[in-house]
């Protein structure tokens, strides 16, 4: 799973996360997503880059073959100080994930919880694993 800032990290080739994004384009990895979470990556790009490029890349990901596309039915409302995180932590627990990649603190409470498990790393710690 990519937050939203760490899929805006890896989207730029400027960016030294952009290894990120390009093992996603060659599927090294399958990215767990929601409508939300789709939703989310589409206004926040579109926001802070521009609708044009939001619209291309919510295109390639929905157009690959490695993504995983959930519908949680269940919401466990772990995350309290950015609820709006919780849509992340939903999506990894109902698609079992390995982890959700985040430079987000609000996450850092999950460290806590012993169940449901859900690791959270860094998107530096996730180049080490690409």
């Amino acid at each position: 799973m990519l937050d939203t800032n760490s899929l805006i990290m890896a989207i730029s080739s400027r960016n030294r996360y952009h290894k990120v994004w390009r093992a996603f384009l060659q599927g090294d990895y399958i990215l767990c997503i929601t409508n939300e979470i789709v939703e989310e990556y589409h206004e926040v790009i579109a926001r802070n880059i521009n609708k044009l490029v939001a619209e291309a890349i919510v295109y390639v990901i929905l157009a690959r073959n490695n993504i995983k596309r959930l519908a949680p039915h269940f919401h466990f409302h772990l995350i309290e100080a950015d609820e709006d995180d919780n849509k992340f932590v939903d999506c990894a627990i109902a698609a079992n994930a390995r982890y959700i990649v985040t430079e987000d603190h609000h996450f850092d409470v999950l460290k806590k919880i012993p169940f449901p498990s859900v690791a959270v790393i860094s998107i530096d710690d996730f180049l080490k694993e690409l």
